[in-house]
């Protein structure tokens, strides 16, 4: 029987944080749940980021992942935003410590690419897709939600082509190639 694992997917934002649990079982994925964390501007930003950490606290507690797929900051044209999503994605990457959980880390263009198979692919394109993998009736709303289980889809493939990596740099190592 394949060995099953669940996964969390994040998309780090101050306003709202998405996150996504998939089950995986061999090459198949479902998706268990999804959701966002949202904070108002009117809050101090260290009660945002503590309600960010809490609320993905939540989701690790009842869902058990034992890994997580986040999305690094891109440094557009905003640097102002890009820095608080960065305090975002901190507070969420405490939460997965706390959990003790395996971190994978990937871009948007890492995971535009996993999921749809180019890098420079439209947000509804990710959306339709995570639709499509996952076997959902709708797309995943709000579309934090639907990046998030992009996320965690994104490590499914890249730690499988880690672990075939491995494997064969082992089986090389032993002259076996």
């Amino acid at each position: 029987m394949a060995s099953e694992r669940v996964i969390l997917g994040i998309d780090p934002g101050l306003a709202n944080t998405g996150w996504g649990v998939v089950r995986q079982e061999g090459s198949r994925l479902a998706c268990v749940a999804y959701g966002c964390a949202s904070t108002p501007a009117s809050l101090p930003l260290e009660r945002r980021l503590l309600k960010i950490h809490e609320q993905i606290g939540a989701v690790i507690e009842r869902f058990s992942p034992t890994c997580v797929g986040i999305e690094t900051v891109w440094f557009g044209q905003n640097v102002t935003a890009a820095f608080a999503t960065g305090q975002a994605r901190g507070a969420a990457l405490v939460a997965c410590a706390e959990g003790g959980l395996a971190v994978g880390e990937f871009s948007p263009r890492q995971i535009k690419l996993a999921v749809v198979g180019t890098g420079s692919a439209e947000k509804d394109q990710v959306q339709y897709m995570v639709r499509q993998i996952l076997q959902l009736e709708e797309a995943p709303r709000p579309d934090h939600a639907a990046d998030a289980l992009a996320a965690a889809i994104c490590y499914t493939t890249h730690d499988g082509f880690a672990h075939a990596q491995d494997r064969y740099e082992r089986l090389a190592s032993k002259g076996a190639l």
